[in-house]
């Protein structure tokens, strides 16, 4: 595949130092670094996922893509929201047995012109299998594929674009985020692999897994080139072993509205929310050094809140005090 030259559009970088008690009396620094984008729906670490992915569609002219996600995901809002401010075709394969027309990120969907087709489990397990993606191809002609939640090695080399070791404060000794699929990972990684070769401080790059997915580590490698330009130190670290993906436990549910009211940052339980629990959770156990600096990726992801409370997994209050907040 010839890789786009062009840099994508970055979006507005804004940092926000969160300042607490237990941070301060472990001497840990906590800078949360968000993303504002052009269009709020294309949020966070999806904006830069598909930058690449929309140059080369642009480049290749190819006439739209097909994507792959869950029934509330978050790629697929966004997928959606830059279709139509691109002026591109897109269909997604939706992991449900129907299409349900009063789910809020579906319907967002087919509102931004996106074609869902509904697949069972069974068969949307072959997502990632060749010959189902060649079979695929032959239905859409034509079609760029973007792999579920816009981790390729474009969703990755969008990522790396953003430099997270450069807080306010200084540089980080940990650059950290909530990872699924694994490219917003990867591309962090090869950010700090690029800043390594002008600093002599190499920041540990840690990915919060917010689904206990074994192949994981295998997913990061397969997006980064055989050799990095530098050594990173970067690990992967299970939020909740027992916690099942798209799922959130009302101890995550009660800390994002806790730090939505505290410092009106906005963050969803499923992804951001759960992963800053996490870390939190290190800090008390006295898993990171005193005197760190951690910069935090915010990977949006806000339009999930309808959704969670849709299937009422959330109150009617905890939806409105997280989307209240301020920033997110």
């Amino acid at each position: 595949m010839l890789l786009p030259a062009l840099q994508p559009e970055l979006p507005d970088v804004r940092w926000y130092r969160v300042d607490e008690p237990r941070l301060a009396a472990a001497e840990v620094e906590l800078w949360i670094c968000s993303l504002a984008t052009a269009e709020p729906m294309i949020s966070g670490n999806k904006w830069m996922k598909l930058q690449y992915h929309i140059k080369l569609i642009q480049q290749q002219q190819y006439r739209g893509f097909v994507t792959f996600g869950g029934a509330f995901s978050n790629h697929l809002a966004a997928c959606a929201a830059a279709a139509k401010l691109y002026n591109i075709s897109a269909t997604a394969y939706v992991r449900a047995d129907a299409i349900d027309p009063e789910n809020p990120t579906l319907q967002y969907c087919v509102a931004n012109g996106m074609q869902l087709i509904a697949t069972d489990r069974a068969t949307y397990r072959q997502r990632h299998c060749s010959d189902f993606i060649k079979s695929l191809a032959r239905r859409h002609p034509d079609c760029l594929f973007i792999p579920e939640g816009g981790s390729s090695v474009l969703g990755a080399r969008g990522i790396a674009c953003l430099d997270l070791s450069a807080t306010p404060a200084g540089n980080a000794d940990i650059i950290a985020t909530a990872t699924a699929s694994g490219g917003t990972l990867a591309g962090l990684i090869l950010a700090a692999a690029k800043q390594d070769a002008t600093t002599a401080q190499k920041a540990t790059v840690l990915g919060l897994a917010v689904l206990n997915d074994h192949s994981l580590p295998a997913k990061v490698r397969a997006l980064l080139p055989e050799t990095l330009p530098n050594d990173v130190n970067w690990q992967i670290i299970s939020t909740d072993p027992l916690q099942r993906y798209a799922r959130c436990a009302a101890e995550h549910v009660d800390f994002c509205c806790q730090f939505a009211i505290t410092h009106g940052i906005a963050v969803e339980p499923v992804y951001t929310g759960r992963a800053l629990y996490k870390l939190y959770q290190m800090v008390a156990a006295g898993d990171i050094a005193p005197g760190s600096r951690i910069s935090f990726l915010h990977t949006g992801g806000m339009q999930g809140l309808a959704g969670l409370y849709y299937r009422k997994l959330i109150s009617l209050e905890q939806y409105q005090i997280l989307c209240a907040a301020s920033v997110g």
